[in-house]
């Protein structure tokens, strides 16, 4: 069996080398690929499952909707990375430390030169990097829901992928981007929540409330609020959001050390302090009810606060981010009635909210010692305030100031601009809001309503009552007398729970009918 002749080697410039004549896999640790390659899968599941929360929050009509712009988002934040996103962001030849170049537009060159993060080659990055921005955008248009039209909605995704996303993550985690010179820590996307959070709030705030067109529209100046319609949805997406951040914090140390380990640990502590600790306060808030969108909420948002610091905080230090953070996210929802934005799936209180605490927090409670797991992996830092590094949280503050300001006020222009263009209108009419997002836009409807018809043909024979024995039996017998001609009609048999009408009940019942007729008649 011939093999290739690797004479070449690795060049560290452009696609890395000549993949014919350079073994360009053998520069880089193959469990740190392996690694990295699961967390890519392991993350895509937390964009399906956003959608799930999002439709389980939103009321029946809206609920469709949900789901489709989730796997929507994936899909053009997909064809936005590939196209020019990722050049944006971590190209190698920045010439400024605000945005990045063309340098691979296309994926042009994208293969085995080592990426930011030197223990994997670019190929790989791009593909995982690719999910957390799938995530951001699939957050950030949740803030539209229920009365956006769904055209304009994909039009601004692809807009504010690149003009707001790509601009903040190029700041954060391209080696020379102005925070991360400036010394920032954000070890696996606290601006993916700060963003998101803030676009979807500028969303909410330009749409309006919800059916304030409609004449049974509530109260002038007050917020809707509406029941969630499957709190089961809620729960199952609030399941697979949690599976994918472990992937989505342990596989940000960017290799298999024990980093990732302690990043792991700490997401799943801070998950479970947030989701105690919401539920309490809802206890004491709601006549002693535990609720169950209380407790997704906590683990939500506590998951969202140690997000920055996963990779930096010790583990006890995890415990007190979700409890902070998770009592922060819970003040923010009223914020957001003083406010009087509707932002009815809470992408603001708890991503936006949520990150800007876990990044204040990170730069308090980070460690050296922590982030020297890494080994060899590693670049050393000064610490936050456990190592006396007090400016630490001046750091992590202007980061948020700058990322959110940025946010806020590019997100506002995008959308203003946008409907201001008459096939770009960004906000359902009264009529088609409601109707609801799915009949109108989609034309398919989550669940089927009891009273529609189904005339859809699904074959469905009829079990016979006799055993297979008896049936074979009947069919060779000869019978003998005329009677035994007959076919006796075997008991009906019930179908999935419903038993089919026989021929007697339905002459009998047409009897009663008749002489109920004749005695109203009389």
């Amino acid at each position: 069996m011939s093999s290739y002749n690797f004479t070449g080697t690795p060049t560290g410039t452009g696609t890395g080398g000549d993949s014919l004549t350079t073994d360009l896999t053998g520069q880089f640790d193959l469990a740190n690929m392996v690694w990295l390659g699961v967390g890519a899968a392991g993350v895509w599941i937390m964009s399906p499952g956003i959608g799930l929360l999002y439709s389980g929050l939103g009321r029946r009509k809206h609920a469709l909707a949900s789901l489709w712009l989730s796997l929507m988002g994936v899909c053009v934040v997909s064809f936005q990375w590939f196209f020019w996103g990722y050049s944006l962001v971590f190209s190698h030849h920045s010439r400024s430390h605000m945005l990045g170049t063309f340098e691979f537009f296309g994926f042009r060159d994208v293969l085995g030169t080592p990426s930011a993060d030197t223990a994997v080659p670019d190929m790989l990055y791009a593909v995982f990097q690719g999910m957390f921005a799938c995530v951001a955008g699939v957050l950030m248009v949740g803030g539209g829901g229920e009365r956006a039209r769904l055209m304009p909605m994909m039009v601004f995704l692809f807009i504010w992928m690149t003009v707001v996303y790509c601009v903040c993550a190029h700041w954060s985690w391209n080696p020379n981007g102005w925070l991360a010179i400036l010394g920032e820590y954000d070890f696996a996307g606290g601006l993916i929540h700060q963003t998101a959070g803030h676009g979807a709030l500028m969303y909410a705030l330009i749409l309006g409330r919800r059916d304030k067109n409609l004449p049974n529209a509530p109260t002038k100046g007050k917020l809707p609020k509406y029941k969630p319609h499957s709190v089961a949805s809620v729960v199952l997406g609030t399941v697979l959001i949690t599976f994918a951040w472990f992937f989505f914090n342990a596989c940000s140390a960017g290799n298999a050390s024990i980093r990732a380990w302690y990043a792991l640990e700490n997401t799943n502590l801070a998950a479970a302090s947030g989701g105690l600790t919401w539920m309490f306060i809802d206890y004491w808030r709601y006549d002693g009810k535990w609720t169950t969108c209380g407790l997704c909420s906590g683990i939500v948002s506590a998951l969202v606060g140690i997000t920055p610091g996963a990779g930096f905080v010790p583990v006890w230090a995890a415990f007190v981010i979700g409890i902070i953070t998770a009592a922060g996210c819970n003040f923010a929802v009223d914020v957001k009635y003083l406010l009087k934005i509707d932002d009815g799936c809470d992408v603001w209180a708890l991503h936006g909210v949520g990150g800007c605490i876990g990044s204040v927090l990170t730069g308090i409670f980070a460690a050296d010692y922590v982030n020297a797991t890494a080994g060899v992996y590693a670049t050393p830092i000064p610490g936050g305030w456990l190592n006396h590094h007090w400016k630490q949280v001046g750091y992590q503050i202007a980061g948020i100031c700058a990322i959110c300001g940025w946010t806020c006020v590019v997100t506002a222009i995008i959308l203003l601009i946008m409907d201001r263009i008459p096939w770009l209108k960004i906000r359902l009419s009264p009529e088609e809001e409601l109707q609801g997002t799915d009949a109108t836009q989609i034309g398919e409807a989550t669940f089927e309503k009891e009273e529609e018809e189904d005339y859809t043909f699904v074959p469905q024979p009829i079990r016979s009552g006799l055993s297979v024995i008896q049936s074979l039996t009947q069919q060779f017998k000869k019978p003998s007398k005329k009677e035994d001609m007959i076919v006796q009609p075997s008991e009906p048999q019930a179908i999935d729970g419903v038993v089919p009408e026989s021929e007697s009940n339905s002459n009998s019942d047409d009897t009663s009918n008749d002489k109920n007729q004749e005695k109203e008649t009389v």
